[in-house]
């Protein structure tokens, strides 16, 4: 089995990873601002503005500092060690073996499961353009063509997530400025609107704080993603480097784009006329007189499902392999092709992906219902263990190699512990609320399975004569 290193051995720009160094700074810069943008935001957030009001603001202000609290961690962490398993490696360093093992595998099966979701999603929308194909051809399609660019060398990949992403952002910063000059009455037909639906419909609170933090739950699972770009780093020229201008540039970019989007909604239309499951941004482009914006929207959330579904694959497939690489999967899953890509790796995550899709096709609302709520918390819980790693690597980082921290999180230890104290208000909050519970216990079942496993891998190591790390 294969020990993680410690601080002082893990590698550095110069001793690389054995997988292609394929992607450019311009890729992850891209990932990371587009990895995040996806149906959750432009379809997901009319849920938010339904519960929370114009106080949809501070919602995502409180799920957007939180994210990027954690993104500033783990870009600590990555461009130190960086490595194809991320915060999987790092939680090994920190915490064992177990922590290892059970970050890793939980969060390979969070993407696969939600790789049906963005799959299905997106045969759906394919599927009312050309109703002759049907949805399950489509879902084929899909994954054969992902699969394809994955298995054929990682610059492909990049290239993928690159435009697809660009397309995401140059859709947002088109809505943003249509929005601004249709609030200030430039755009033909317009009026000013003013503070009118921002202070009016119940105030900019109308639902209370209550309100705000119901918003919170309704959003906060849509900044999963961003952790993708810290597994690719280690497959660019220069890891350390690459992985801490990506993460400096898309956290307060993501957080503009988020917020921005969620302020001009909420001044242009009433809030009370958002409904859960509509875009809002398809009813602010229908009220500023855009022809075919609803298909305009079909068009941005397909790429976004499908730029998901892309990045999801490679993020899965990079972290079952470092798993295989720590003894912590089957070795076979180490075979790399001539071109640097883990291609039994990509299968591996693909296969398991097509199974998923099965199940959301034919049991959508029973025994896929249940795997959806399986990963639903597993977000937070990955987080949660990236906050206890940077707070026992940190120091090691100090102490043994200084000059790694390139990248450091902000008033260290004070806001790693605020971040953890505010995973766990999220995680009451869940319990509290009646239908986000399900997801929290259903969730904290397949933690609770996976760290079973890890225990007993733990005490057979231990009886082999393995020393726990």
């Amino acid at each position: 089995m294969h020990d993680a290193p410690s601080v002082a051995e893990s590698r550095t720009g110069d001793e690389r990873e054995p997988l292609s160094a394929g992607l450019k700074q311009r890729h992850l810069t891209m990932l990371g601002l587009g990895g995040v943008i996806g149906a959750g935001l432009f379809v997901g957030s009319g849920a938010g503005i339904a519960v929370a009001g114009p106080g949809i603001i501070v919602s995502y202000l409180i799920a957007g500092a939180l994210a990027m609290l954690v993104m500033r961690m783990l870009g600590e962490m990555s461009s130190a060690m960086p490595a194809s398993g991320a915060f999987s490696v790092h939680a090994e360093r920190a915490l064992g073996r177990w922590a290892g093992f059970s970050v890793g595998w939980l969060y390979w099966f969070l993407l696969v499961v939600v790789l049906a979701v963005e799959a299905t999603g997106a045969a759906q929308i394919a599927h009312g353009w050309v109703p002759s194909v049907p949805q399950w051809g489509w879902v084929l399609l899909f994954m054969v063509v992902f699969t394809t660019a994955n298995l054929a060398a990682v610059k492909n990949f990049g290239e993928f997530e690159f435009w697809f992403a660009a397309l995401k952002v140059g859709a947002i910063v088109l809505f943003l400025g249509l929005s601004l000059l249709a609030i200030f009455g430039v755009l033909p037909d317009t009026e000013a609107v003013g503070f009118t639906n921002l202070t009016g419909q119940g105030g900019f609170l109308p639902n209370g704080w209550s309100g705000v933090v119901s918003g919170v739950l309704a959003v906060v699972f849509a900044f999963g993603g961003l952790e993708v770009v810290t597994i690719a780093a280690a497959e660019s020229d220069d890891p350390a480097r690459a992985v801490a201008r990506a993460v400096r540039s898309a956290v307060y970019r993501i957080l503009f784009f988020y917020v921005g989007s969620m302020l001009v909604i909420v001044t242009l239309l009433p809030w009370s006329s958002m409904k859960p499951g509509q875009s809002p941004y398809v009813a602010v482009l229908d009220h500023i007189g855009v022809p075919g914006a609803g298909q305009i929207m079909n068009i941005v959330v397909f790429v976004a499902l499908l730029s998901a579904l892309n990045a999801n694959l490679y993020g899965s497939s990079r972290m079952v392999f470092s798993l295989a690489e720590r003894g912590e999967a089957p070795r076979s899953l180490l075979k790399i092709s001539d071109g640097g890509v883990p291609r039994r790796a990509v299968f591996a995550s693909v296969a398991f992906g097509f199974i998923s899709v099965i199940l959301n096709l034919k049991w959508p609302d029973s025994i896929f219902h249940y795997l959806l709520n399986a990963v639903g918390a597993v977000l937070l819980f990955v987080w949660g263990l990236i906050a206890v790693s940077q707070l026992r690597l940190r120091p090691r980082i100090e102490r043994d190699a200084p000059e790694r921290l390139t990248l450091r999180m902000w008033c260290f230890p004070y806001l790693t512990w605020v971040a953890l104290a505010a995973m766990g208000a999220v995680l009451v909050l869940m319990l509290t609320d009646d239908a986000a519970r399900p997801q929290l216990l259903w969730s904290a079942a397949a933690t609770g399975a996976v760290l079973v496993v890890a225990g007993l891998r733990e005490l057979r190591l231990r009886a082999t004569g393995r020393p726990a790390r």
